[in-house]
């Protein structure tokens, strides 16, 4: 029986974990076409000219700002949203830029120790990537320089410095269309996030058919469709017959490459909301197991170049295979030692609000008795 959006998004059992699992592992089978030593094309890309690794990362970004937009709009208290982001994006990256620096860079490097470690390029590569405030390094000294993907070491942080930026847009607009909502007097926070999203949509379209990329529009594009689909959530239905037929849709526009990213544009967001909330039973217990996908995103490359290096003429399978076991390893324990634990701090600034409320009553108290 089809069901409003806003019927789901109250519980906490549903499928994002599996579904941010299953979008990382699409980016390590992405790449490993492109770190392998293969001229074989990745099989969607060749299909519609775009990757499997593209499709995740508009899953990531969807995601994120469906559930990031759940976090701002409920919490009510900026410094505990971003307390919250920030226990979530930092303390597993500056682990795993650490583990790439003093682990990976330290073995691969062409360079002496000494040398490696005396290069002012590795305390770069450490400051940068551990606060993505102005991008990432991809270049440690001498690592990675006789792969068949030259030098870089951790290509795939290159989409967090978006999403950091994503959630500053997310909190600075909420601010404005707050109060442009209170100037007027009427409800105008849905209704000017949709014009920002559709807008964002339509000139991601436009710079496609132009053949040009813009990298900040694509990802503002997914982000706030998510975002878009919190808002609107009381009037979305969630339906099978619905999500059916644009399944059909996207699989017969894949006739044409253009026709296929037009619809799959619009498409994505209530595709993939249907499979997070939906389908139910013996599939929810991978919540269970633990959310892997951000360990897993955050460690492929890395593994990956290292196998290249190690097996220079390693095959695709072969390097999914060995890169996903070793990468799924990695995830387990930032999972289990960092993030989990990290996670549990999340109530930190409420508490410490609490606190200080309770210690001004008490001094005023004592103030009005004296």
């Amino acid at each position: 029986m089809a069901k409003l959006l806003s019927h789901y998004v109250t519980s906490r059992d549903n499928n994002f974990n599996l579904i941010r699992f299953l979008a990382a592992t699409l980016v390590l089978y992405s790449h490993s076409f492109a770190l392998a030593k293969t001229m074989y094309p990745e099989p969607l890309a060749h299909l519609v000219n775009i990757t499997l690794g593209n499709v995740a990362v508009d899953i990531f970004f969807v995601t994120s700002g469906f559930l990031i937009a759940k976090s701002f709009f409920e919490r009510q208290n900026l410094l505990a949203f971003i307390w919250a982001r920030i226990l979530r994006i930092y303390p597993a990256l500056i682990v795993a830029v650490l583990f790439c620096t003093l682990i990976v860079g330290a073995i691969f490097t062409s360079y002496n120790l000494i040398a490696y470690f005396s290069d002012s390029q590795t305390y770069e590569y450490i400051a940068k990537n551990s606060s993505l405030i102005s991008g990432v390094v991809f270049v440690l000294p001498g690592v990675f320089v006789d792969n068949h993907y030259k030098d870089a070491v951790n290509g795939s942080l290159w989409t967090l410095p978006y999403e950091i930026k994503m959630y500053a847009l997310l909190v600075l607009m909420g601010l404005i269309f707050f109060q442009i909502q209170r100037f007027f007097k009427k409800s105008l926070l849905k209704p000017l996030f949709l014009f920002a999203t559709l807008s964002a949509i339509f000139w991601n379209l436009f710079n496609y058919f132009q053949n040009d990329i813009s990298f900040s529009i694509r990802f503002f594009a997914s982000f706030f469709s998510g975002v878009s689909f919190y808002l609107y959530r009381d009037q979305i239905i969630l339906s099978f017959r619905l999500f059916l037929a644009l399944s059909i849709i996207v699989f017969l526009s894949a006739v044409h490459v253009k026709i296929f990213f037009f619809v799959y544009s619009f498409c994505l967001p209530y595709l993939l909301l249907y499979l997070a909330y939906v389908p139910s039973g013996p599939i929810r217990s991978f919540n269970k197991i633990g959310d892997y996908s951000y360990g897993i995103y955050i460690y492929a490359f890395p593994v990956q170049q290292s196998i290249a290096a190690m097996i220079p003429h390693v095959t695709v399978s072969g390097m999914v295979i060995l890169s996903f076991v070793i990468t799924f390893a990695l995830a387990f324990l930032s999972w289990h030692k960092i993030e989990k634990k990290c996670l549990k701090m999340k109530g930190l600034p409420v508490l410490f609000e609490e606190k200080a409320l309770h210690l001004r009553s008490i001094i005023a108290t004592i103030f009005t008795k004296n």
